[in-house]
């Protein structure tokens, strides 16, 4: 047999007599006559098919069924009268869960302090992180499985089906073993580093970059000698270490002090530029929800 509904209407009712002990004073706090009070009494023993109070002419004393249903009952009461309030809470994104998936670039300098305003600012709001290239996160979007994403690419380019905001901006640098004749100097020229062997990222994780990479590339006329590729940044930079090839990395990663390993500056000439990177936060299309709204308020300031 499964339990009657009772409606809230009724356990205030319950909670009023049993902290008054007193129906008049009970039904007065309530706002109503004592007669329809003292039937709704009745109507919640006769559901409960429990005897919640003891009534005499003179005195009002609680059951023990009523003495330990009462806390509950005013726990319950609590959580409701804060419904309202939590509602707007999360309506306005102050309380919620954010999942946010991210390229292992923008750890090493954007998104620490990013995730700690956020944090201060909306401590309620559960923030579920999962690092991840540009391709599974866009897989990630379609099964809904995250919110907002953080993505690496090439100026310009849009994710279809996804809204973004640019975050940061940063030129490309050249990652070389430390023990490479190039790595004595300070500063290095395209012509000198197009011939070497490169160590990469495969397309379909970072498309717009590698294309921007390769285009740089053939507007030199040098096909680009592909040594290995790798995913994740550190892994490149680690096969760096190993003397596999050079690498272009975003200038960021230059935090990545992997022993073995420099960074360079290089620079292009008319018609042939070092390419560029931005790093920016991307969700569905359609109005930023409000907790996604609320992490872009906290995005850190930073050059470009």
């Amino acid at each position: 047999m499964s339990s009657p509904t009772i409606e809230l209407r009724l356990w205030r009712q319950f909670a009023a007599v049993a902290e008054e002990l007193h129906f008049g004073r009970a039904a007065a706090r309530l706002h109503m006559t004592q007669p329809p009070l003292t039937q709704a009494i009745a109507h919640l023993e006769a559901l409960l098919d429990v005897r919640l109070f003891d009534r005499t002419k003179r005195s009002v004393l609680m059951t023990a069924a009523g003495a330990a249903l009462l806390p509950q009952v005013l726990d319950l009461l609590a959580r409701a009268q804060a419904l309202p309030g939590q509602a707007r809470a999360a309506d306005a994104g102050e309380v919620g869960r954010l999942r946010l998936a991210f390229v292992s670039t923008a750890g090493f300098s954007l998104l620490p302090e990013w995730v700690r305003t956020f944090r201060e600012h909306n401590p309620r709001v559960q923030l579920e992180l999962l690092e991840a290239t540009g391709d599974m996160q866009l897989q990630a979007f379609e099964r809904h499985d995250i919110d907002a994403g953080v993505i690496l690419h090439s100026p310009g380019f849009a994710p279809p089906g996804l809204n973004s905001r640019r975050v940061a901006r940063e030129p490309l640098v050249l990652a070389l073993p430390e023990r490479h004749p190039l790595a004595a100097r300070p500063a290095l020229t395209l012509d000198q580093v197009l011939t070497q062997a490169l160590v990469i990222f495969p397309r379909r994780i970072l498309p717009s970059l590698y294309d921007a990479i390769f285009g740089m590339y053939h507007a030199a006329a040098q096909p680009p000698q592909v040594a290995q590729e790798a995913i994740q940044m550190q892994t490149i930079v680690n096969l760096v270490s190993a003397g596999l090839g050079v690498a272009w990395v975003p200038d960021s990663v230059r935090q990545f002090q992997r022993p073995g390993v420099v960074y360079r500056s290089v620079t292009g000439r008319r018609g042939r530029q070092v390419p560029v990177c931005e790093t920016s936060l991307v969700w569905p299309e359609g109005a930023a929800p409000a907790c996604v709204a609320r992490f872009i308020d906290c995005a850190p300031v930073g050059p470009g």
